[in-house]
Formats: structure tokens, C-alpha cells, sequence
């Protein structure tokens, strides 16, 4: 017999609201200006309607403003949020400092993790289990947005995006820092600022857009280990190869230096440069690999850029699972709430996947609790029924039973 979810009295988004601590809205519009100009429409509300917009994938602010309107009972028993108008909702989007979003990003995943320590701490798959250290990807993605009544985002003639930059903990799939600016600047302009926060004895992965010789060598002085891809014009001396025993896929490990004046100057150490086959798209091809680091393995050098593949992953399920195709807002402003509240709804659901066992996917996860937004369900027992393979028997594609006996053609 399947099982049904628990009934209960609060629906499924007063659940992932009530993550949020209750006064961390209220202290934060205070400490940044937002609640002196806001009168009908709190903050609080206003941060509850950005999360049902992501989560129910509203595709316009009618959308959003009706839904909630049509659901006002609902809505205000999430800490007294209020529908909003459509003029109200757009005013804020484009009004509120969206430095209030992104500190209530981070003090919530700050919260969550207090809750529960091992949320920051459980160790992803197809990561290298011999490196008992914090592993940081960091990337830039690219967001495309709508062309017009954009001049503040234009990224080629006829595009306009926004570049989302970000540090991502290998270890328990959490952002660790992350900057949000105009697109068509280049991946090395925040480098140095999304690495800023990083470690003695941290491992930073890079792929080679982010290569800066004076942010290697500075992550080099502070203790951090980095791993990145070799550019094809990279100008080096060798200065010594490494005695190994060769695996199938390592071509060769050597002690190189930089030989072009400019980059040695910025650079003056020499580093390791590991040229191995890795498999692409089913084809084995040649990478060349450099690292700070001269003990580890050449196969743990590769695996290391692997698994920086993760981030891809990440950004992956932000972008195809969560609202950030269709905006509710054209100036910068609206933009970075919308991004900021898509980060704070990824983490209260990767939260609640942690907390509820979920052995599935990011997606399946999102879709499921988006099928039942306003449904009065435990979120558990919705996860315990729903996330499992099981249902109605399949049918058979040879129906004997249907004739009877001797009676069969």
C-alpha cells in the first residue's frame, strides 16, 4: 500500500520561510535604510515574494502579485507577509539596497550551519578522499538578461548579462564568497577578491581564464595551494623533472620556471607543470596542469582539476532549476535581489535536503516541493513518499490473465 504525507497546518513555503531566523530580516532592513521607505510593503514580505517567484517559477511580477493576492490567507501566516502590488514590488526591486540581500545570504548560511554543524561539513562525492583539507573551485558563470534598458549590463553588441563570480566549497557544495558585476568584464578582475578569504593550507582550483601570476604568487605567500591549466603561449624554463613511476595517463612532471621577463618578475618561484591525458567529451586529450605544490602524486594533481568540474554542477542547478531566466526587474538593483534570494532559496533547500536524508538530485527535489507550495504537508513525509521510484504497478505487456482457462489463442 503507497504511503501518504502527514497533514498538517503549514503549508510547504511557510516551512522553507521559518529557516530564516525571525528577526534577521527585520535587523538587516534597519541596518541598511530599508525600513524608512517601506511602508505598505516590509521587507519581510518583500523577501517572501522574491522566494515564491523562484520557487513557483514566476514569469512575470503579475504572476507573482496575483498568486500571493489569491493565496493572501496563506501568505500571512508566513510572519504576517502581505500580497504586494505590482507597482510596490517593482519599486522594490529597484529601490531597496540589495546590500541587505546579500547579508541575509549569508548570515542565514551562517545560521544553518550553527543548526546543524554537519550541513558545512559532509564530503561531496568523486572528491579525492586522501586530501583532508578545504578544496575551493572557484568560476565565473555568465547570465543573460534582456537587451534592452540594460546599458549598465552590456556585455557585446546586441546581449546584455551579469557575471555571477564565485568560490564554492568542494567539501559540502556551499558559496563561500561571491561577487555579481556587469559581464564584460573579464574572470581575473575579482579574482583576487573571491580568494581573499582564503586559508593556509586550502586548495584553490582555477580554470586558466583566472590566471593572474600575481594572485598565484600571493596565494603562494599566504600557504594556499593552487591548481589551474597551463595557457598554450605559457613561456617557461625547465629547471628540473621529477622522478616518477609514470601511470598510463601522466606524459610528464618537471620543475619549470617563467621565462618571460614581465611574468618572472611577477612570479620569481618555480612551480610544477604536469602534462597528462584526460578524457573530453569520449576523447582522450592532452592537458598540461601547474601547481604550487611539489609532493603530491601527478594522478592527484589531475584529480584535483577533475573534481573542479564540480562547480560546473553547481551553477548548472542554479541556473536550469531556479528563476534566473525570466527577471522581474531591468536596472542592477532588481537584478542582484533576484540573484542574492535565488542563492538564499538554493541554500534553505539544500538545508532541508541534508536535514530529511535526500539521496536524489537538486532538481528532483525542487520540482517536488514546487508541485505543493501551498499545500499543508510536512516536507519530510512529502520527501519520504515522493522520492523514491515506487508507484502503481506497471502493466503487462502479454495480458494472459485476461483469457480463460483453455480458452487462449
Amino acid at each position: 500500500m503507497a504511503r501518504k504525507s502527514t497533514r498538517c497546518k503549514v503549508a510547504v513555503l511557510q516551512q522553507v520561510c521559518q529557516l530564516i531566523p525571525a528577526c534577521l530580516v527585520a535587523k538587516l532592513a534597519r541596518e541598511h535604510g530599508v525600513d524608512k521607505r517601506a511602508r505598505t510593503f516590509s521587507p519581510w514580505s518583500h523577501v517572501v515574494a522574491l522566494l515564491y517567484a523562484h520557487l513557483a517559477h514566476s514569469l512575470s511580477l503579475h504572476d507573482v502579485c496575483d498568486a500571493l493576492r489569491h493565496h493572501a490567507a496563506k501568505l500571512f501566516a508566513i510572519r504576517n507577509a502581505t500580497p504586494p502590488s505590482k507597482n510596490a514590488l517593482s519599486h522594490a526591486n529597484r529601490n531597496r539596497n540589495e546590500a541587505m540581500a546579500e547579508a541575509l545570504f549569508w548570515d542565514a548560511l551562517k545560521h544553518l550551519t550553527t543548526l546543524h554543524e554537519g550541513f558545512a561539513g559532509t564530503r561531496r562525492l568523486h572528491m579525492p578522499r586522501r586530501f583532508n583539507r578545504m578544496v575551493r573551485a572557484v568560476d565565473a558563470t555568465t547570465i543573460s538578461l534582456v537587451a534592452n534598458c540594460m546599458d549598465w549590463a552590456k556585455h557585446r553588441r546586441r546581449k546584455a548579462a551579469v557575471k555571477l563570480h564565485l568560490s564554492l566549497n568542494l567539501q559540502c557544495f556551499l558559496p563561500s564568497f561571491v561577487v555579481i558585476d556587469a559581464a564584460r568584464r573579464h574572470d581575473s578582475v575579482h579574482a583576487a577578491e573571491v580568494c581573499a578569504n582564503m586559508k593556509e593550507g586550502e586548495i584553490a582550483l582555477f580554470d586558466k581564464a583566472f590566471i593572474d601570476f600575481e594572485l598565484l604568487y600571493n596565494l603562494t605567500a599566504r600557504g594556499v595551494f593552487w591548481v589551474t591549466r597551463a595557457k598554450e603561449n605559457l613561456s617557461i624554463s625547465r629547471v628540473k623533472t621529477q622522478t616518477w613511476f609514470p601511470p598510463d595517463n601522466i606524459i610528464s612532471d618537471t620543475i619549470v620556471q617563467l621565462a618571460a621577463p614581465a611574468t618572472h618578475a611577477k612570479y620569481p618561484e618555480p612551480f610544477r607543470l604536469v602534462r597528462a591525458w584526460a578524457e573530453v567529451d569520449g576523447e582522450m586529450r592532452e592537458m598540461t596542469f601547474m601547481t604550487n605544490n611539489m609532493e603530491w602524486a601527478a594522478s592527484s594533481i589531475c584529480d584535483l582539476y577533475k573534481s573542479r568540474w564540480s562547480i560546473e554542477v553547481f551553477f548548472k542547478e542554479l541556473k536550469q532549476t531556479l528563476q534566473l531566466c525570466d527577471f522581474l526587474g531591468y536596472n542592477k538593483t532588481a537584478i542582484c535581489w533576484q540573484i542574492w534570494t535565488a542563492l538564499l532559496l538554493y541554500v534553505l533547500l539544500r538545508f532541508l535536503s541534508y536535514v530529511h536524508g535526500w539521496n536524489h538530485g537538486f532538481k528532483r527535489l525542487f520540482c517536488i516541493l514546487r508541485s505543493c507550495i501551498w499545500d499543508a504537508t510536512r516536507i519530510e513525509t512529502i520527501l519520504g513518499t515522493c522520492g523514491t521510484a515506487r508507484g502503481q504497478p506497471s502493466i503487462s505487456a502479454t495480458p494472459a490473465q485476461a483469457y480463460l482457462p483453455g480458452f487462449a489463442p
